[in-house]
C-alpha cells in the first residue's frame, strides 16, 4: 500500500490532492497543515485518510510526523499563499524556506522514493516569451513569494545531486474550484456577481491569465507518480487558454445572469503580472484528454455554490 504525505493537506488545492489519492483504496493518505488558511472540513472522510495538524516550518513538529508515517511520497504543498497575504506578510513567506528544509531533510532520512513540490508560475516573473516554457523561460521574479518558489526549486535539485532524492517540481498558474478561499480572483469575482454587488478589477483589466479547474490539475499531479518522465523534472500545471481580467468579468456576469457591474482600482504597486500562459504540452500528456475549459469550469463551480446555498 503506498503511502503518501500531503503538506499544506487542508488547503484548496491539497484537500483536493488528498481526496483524490484517497480515492483509490490501495493508497493511504496522511495530510498535514498548520491551518493557516486551511480548513479541516475541506477534507472528506475516508478511512485511508487522515488529518494530522503540525506546522512544517517547525522541525520538531513536523518530524514527529514522519518518523512515524513511514512514508513513500511527499507532496509538499505547504506555504503562506495569495497575491496580497504574501505581499503584505513577507516575513511569513520566507519562513516557509524552513519548511522545505525540514521536508527534504526528513525525506531523505526517511528513505521517501519522490518529493513532489508545489512551485508556482510567479517564479517566471514578467513574461519573456509566451507560452511559458519549463526549460526555456527564465526565472526573473524578486517578490519574496516567487523567491521562495525559486529557493525551493533549488533545494530539490540540490538533494537529488547531494543524496540521489528524487523530485517533480509542478509550477501553477491559476487553479480554481470548489473549496477555493474567497480571496482568490475566480471565488472573488463570484461571490460577487452572485450577491449583485460590483466587481473590482486593478487597472483597466487588460492583463491575462489562464485559469485551471482543479480536478485537471489534480489527475495531473496525481498521474504523475506513475509516470516516470515527470522524475526529476518541472512540469508546468495550468491551462493555456489565456483570458483578460475584465473578460473574466464579464464571463462571470453573464454566466449568472448577475446585474453586478464591473469597477476599475488603481493598479497594484507590484505583483500584477501583465500576462500568464503556461506551455501546457507535459500537463496534458499527463492527462492524455483535452482540459477542461473555462465555461465548463465555471458553470461547474456555479452548480457546486448551488448545492452549499
Amino acid at each position: 500500500m503506498p503511502r503518501f504525505l500531503v503538506t499544506g493537506g487542508a488547503g484548496f488545492i491539497g484537500s483536493n490532492l488528498a481526496d483524490g489519492l484517497a480515492a483509490d483504496p490501495g493508497n493511504s493518505v496522511t495530510a498535514v497543515d498548520n491551518m493557516l488558511t486551511g480548513k479541516k472540513q475541506n477534507l472528506s472522510q475516508k478511512p485511508n485518510l487522515k488529518f494530522i495538524k503540525a506546522d512544517v516550518n517547525n522541525f520538531n513538529d513536523i518530524s514527529s510526523v514522519f518518523y512515524s508515517g513511514d512514508y513513500d511520497y511527499v507532496y509538499h504543498y505547504s506555504a503562506v499563499v495569495g497575491v496580497k497575504r504574501t505581499l503584505e506578510n513577507p516575513v511569513l513567506v520566507l519562513r516557509d524556506i524552513d519548511g522545505i528544509k525540514n521536508i527534504l531533510e526528513l525525506s531523505k532520512n526517511t528513505d521517501v522514493k519522490r518529493v513532489l513540490y508545489a512551485s508556482s508560475s510567479e517564479v517566471y516573473g514578467e513574461p519573456v516569451e509566451l507560452p511559458q516554457h519549463e526549460e526555456t523561460t527564465p526565472l526573473n521574479s524578486r517578490l519574496p513569494y516567487a523567491v521562495v518558489k525559486n529557493i525551493g526549486e533549488c533545494f530539490l535539485r540540490s538533494y537529488k545531486l547531494e543524496y540521489g532524492l528524487d523530485f517533480t517540481i509542478f509550477r501553477f498558474f491559476n487553479t480554481y474550484g470548489p473549496r477555493q478561499s474567497t480571496d482568490f480572483v475566480m471565488s472573488k469575482f463570484l461571490n460577487a456577481a452572485l450577491s449583485g454587488k460590483d466587481i473590482t478589477i486593478y487597472s483597466d483589466g487588460s492583463q491575462t491569465r489562464t485559469f485551471c479547474f482543479v480536478s485537471d490539475n489534480v489527475e495531473a499531479t496525481t498521474k504523475a507518480i506513475k509516470d516516470r518522465s515527470t522524475i526529476d523534472e518541472v512540469v508546468n500545471i495550468g491551462n493555456d487558454n489565456e483570458i483578460t481580467i475584465k473578460e473574466l468579468a464579464q464571463k462571470i456576469i453573464k454566466k449568472t445572469k448577475s446585474k453586478s457591474k464591473v469597477v476599475h482600482l488603481p493598479p497594484l504597486k507590484e505583483g500584477d503580472m501583465t500576462r500568464r500562459q503556461p506551455d501546457a504540452a507535459k500537463m496534458k500528456k499527463l492527462l492524455g484528454r483535452p482540459l477542461t475549459s473555462l465555461d465548463e469550469g465555471i458553470e461547474k463551480l456555479i452548480e457546486y455554490r448551488k448545492h452549499l446555498a
